[in-house]
């Protein structure tokens, strides 16, 4: 009678263990990345000051996918410590040719590799994408910057220029800055809407992570094109909405406060409703006709009467 209990007890054991096991190495492995880790917090700041909350969503992430550790075979685990060694590899080769990016793949796949280690291809099935959500806190490569904030920053000025105008305000680019009537608007790097960019894709890959019930075609579209789209509109509207207020004669000083600081904590709030829109669009967008389907068939007009 008390094996049914005593078996559960074991079981919830070997859970623990496992869970601790994991934990133990995965603390390890942020101990030997320890100065590449502290090098990435300190350009948490400015345009990457979301930083902080990556590794918090990751963690979320990791317990609202994590499921039953099982037992894995030799080769699973064989496969898990290929890959920490493989790993350690690339970042002391990174370390040498002084390679950011490298170095900071590899602290992903050494996790990953940890995780196949404790618990086989089963948990790198559910571990994998929290794991990989991680590469959100680490800065953009130098290239990635100047071949999209900049082109963004540019997108961003000229769309907000075509909107004042037809709002019919008398405002005309210059470089990236907003002429008007009384005051010039700069759109600065730290307008260039890459930040909500970074910070909205992380967003909405979180979304469709969590979001199993959805069709894989939506989850797809919430994070590819539309983060991007949505992005854009909300710095757009960010920088309009201050241009217009300039033009009608607000304070140049407390405008500033307002573009940087208020409009910019405004601007989340309100891509997270477009993004709400959209997938209220999307829900409703194909119809399911498999229980439609289930009450016209011969089973289902002979049981009807």
């Amino acid at each position: 009678m008390n094996q049914p209990d005593q078996f559960s007890t074991n079981s919830d054991s070997n859970q623990t263990q496992f869970w601790i096991i994991a934990g133990v190495l995965s603390a390890i492995v942020v101990l030997c990345y320890g100065n590449m880790l502290l090098a990435v917090v300190e350009s948490w700041s400015g345009t990457y000051s979301h930083g902080y909350m990556i590794p918090l969503l990751g963690l979320g992430l990791l317990y609202l996918r994590r499921q039953d550790w099982v037992e894995p075979e030799f080769n699973e685990r064989m496969i898990g410590g290929g890959i920490i060694i493989a790993s350690t590899i690339a970042r002391v080769l990174a370390s040498r040719s002084v390679l950011f990016t490298l170095d900071r793949l590899s602290f992903v796949t050494c996790l990953l590799g940890v995780f196949i280690l404790v618990g086989g291809f089963r948990a790198f099935r559910w571990s994998a994408p929290p794991i990989a959500f991680l590469m959100f806190m680490f800065p953009w490569p130098g290239y990635m910057v100047n071949n999209i904030m900049r082109p963004m920053q540019t997108m961003a000025t000229m769309a907000s220029v075509y909107l004042l105008q037809t709002f019919g305000v008398d405002a005309y680019r210059d470089g990236n800055r907003i002429e008007l009537d009384l005051a010039p608007v700069n759109v600065a790097e730290q307008c260039s809407g890459l930040k909500m960019l970074t910070l909205f894709i992380a967003l909405c890959v979180a979304i469709a992570m969590i979001s199993n019930h959805r069709p894989l075609w939506e989850r797809i579209a919430i994070v590819f094109p539309s983060s991007l789209i949505i992005a854009i509109l909300s710095n757009v509207a960010r920088i309009t909405i201050t241009a217009l207020l300039m033009n009608f004669g607000g304070e140049e000083e407390l405008l500033g406060v307002m573009f940087h600081d208020v409009a910019g904590l405004l601007m989340m709030p309100f891509a997270l409703g477009l993004l709400f829109l959209e997938m209220k669009i999307l829900e409703n967008l194909i119809i399911d006709d498999s229980d439609n389907d289930q009450t016209l068939s011969p089973i289902g007009l002979g049981s009807a009467h």
